[in-house]
């Protein structure tokens, strides 16, 4: 790993684990360049992937804070209980998956730099049609490093991953930053989710984190707009 980005991971965990709290300055450059033993462009291109991950925002002139979240709801919500998968937000329902490619291969650079991982490493390259009472919901693509997520067979992929991970694996999924948009359907999600082609899907992208601060997952999900529900909790910048 690089070391800016072993740098942000580390200030990560310390604002998940509460060291730095919501509002609260990040310590100056120059103090992070001794405490690191690092260059200040390090330091600089650590808090720039802290800035993209949205867990702190510059202020000309005055330095690097923590966001804060005001809602009182909010602040209930920790990002470890933000973050459930197919199988968690669906409870109650009778769930099916179809599996339409599970392989192995070499990440491009765009996936081994979201994944922080080198192109020469291996991930699963994973496309399945996620099922709720008989109903296609949502059609994902999912790359995962293997390294970090080993043994993943058929028998996970029809069930749940997540629990897989953190159950068999014995690791805690903590966080995850998304982006969230409206899209057209492809021909392969027209097939599977059972739309036209004018049907608008929301597409979530996202990469997920362990509790150690290792993002274990890239996804794109496709999901049917007349399916699904998005919550989300606003932070003041």
């Amino acid at each position: 790993m690089i070391k800016y980005q072993e740098i942000a991971n580390d200030i990560r965990k310390n604002i998940l684990a509460g060291q730095y709290l919501s509002g609260v300055q990040l310590p100056l450059e120059k103090e992070m360049c001794a405490q690191y033993n690092v260059s200040r462009i390090t330091i600089k291109k650590a808090v720039d992937e802290l800035v993209k991950l949205g867990l702190v925002i510059k202020r000309r002139g005055a330095g690097t804070f923590v966001k804060s979240i005001d809602d009182e709801d909010a602040k209930d919500l920790s990002m470890a209980r933000q973050f459930t998968g197919f199988t968690e937000t669906n409870k109650g329902k009778t769930l099916r998956t179809e599996i339409i490619k599970f392989d192995v291969v070499h990440p491009d650079k765009e996936i081994a730099a979201k994944l922080q991982i080198a192109t020469d490493d291996f991930v699963y390259d994973i496309i399945r049609v996620r099922f709720a009472d008989g109903m296609p919901i949502v059609i994902e693509y999912t790359k995962m490093p293997i390294n970090l997520i080993p043994g993943i067979k058929k028998d996970v992929l029809l069930k749940s991953i997540y629990f897989y991970i953190q159950h068999q694996l014995k690791l805690k999924i903590q966080s995850a930053h998304r982006s969230i948009r409206a899209i057209s359907p492809n021909a392969l999600e027209i097939e599977h989710l059972k739309v036209r082609d004018s049907f608008p899907l929301l597409e979530v992208e996202q990469i997920a984190f362990l509790d150690d601060g290792r993002a274990f997952e890239y996804s794109i999900s496709h999901h049917r707009s007349d399916q699904i529900v998005f919550k989300s909790v606003s932070i003041r910048q």
